[in-house]
């Protein structure tokens, strides 16, 4: 009876130590099925005032946009209001970080802070060109990445997601 136990407990512990090696390979197999990174990120154009963005691997819609005429990598995102973007992008857009008057409180994710009220004179993406977009500047330490919202999106005729694919049209 004990040398039954003890075979099964060692049995377990075998199986167990092996979890990390065998998530590893599954994760592998799934990357290799899905688009490749590079594709995932790239706006297409499928005609005059319409664009294509495919889901990439984390499960979000990113590509380069062109804000003020400079390449921005950014994350589309429904639940924000308007286009949020930190002060290192401000600045590569042409607004002085000394100027920026962070007085509008804005709830995040993270919690309230404090933003900054820019418009932008347009955006950017595969075919579509919006002017004149309103949009705040956080804190470099309150956001790393770029995210398109509905300052953004609303001016389109239209926007959808379904099947792994966001369409944008003008």
């Amino acid at each position: 009876m004990f040398a039954r136990t003890l075979f099964t407990v060692l049995m377990l512990a075998l199986s167990a130590s092996q979890w990390p090696t065998i998530a590893q390979k599954v994760e592998a197999l799934l990357n290799k099925e899905g688009p490749p990174a590079e594709t995932a990120a790239k706006p297409v154009s499928t005609g005059s005032g319409q664009t294509v963005l495919t889901m990439g691997p984390s499960g979000h819609y990113a590509g380069t946009f062109k804000m003020n005429g400079k390449p921005i990598e950014a994350m589309v995102d429904t639940g924000a209001s308007l286009v949020a973007i930190n002060v290192s992008t401000a600045r590569r857009l042409g607004f002085s970080p000394a100027a920026l008057d962070f007085r509008y409180g804005v709830n995040t994710a993270n919690g309230s802070i404090k933003a900054a009220h820019v418009v932008l004179d347009r955006i950017e993406v595969g075919s579509i060109r919006v002017r004149d977009v309103d949009a705040f500047v956080l804190k470099d330490e309150a956001l790393s990445s770029t995210l398109i919202g509905m300052s953004f999106l609303a001016k389109l005729k239209s926007y959808s997601a379904e099947q792994r694919v966001m369409r944008l049209v003008q």
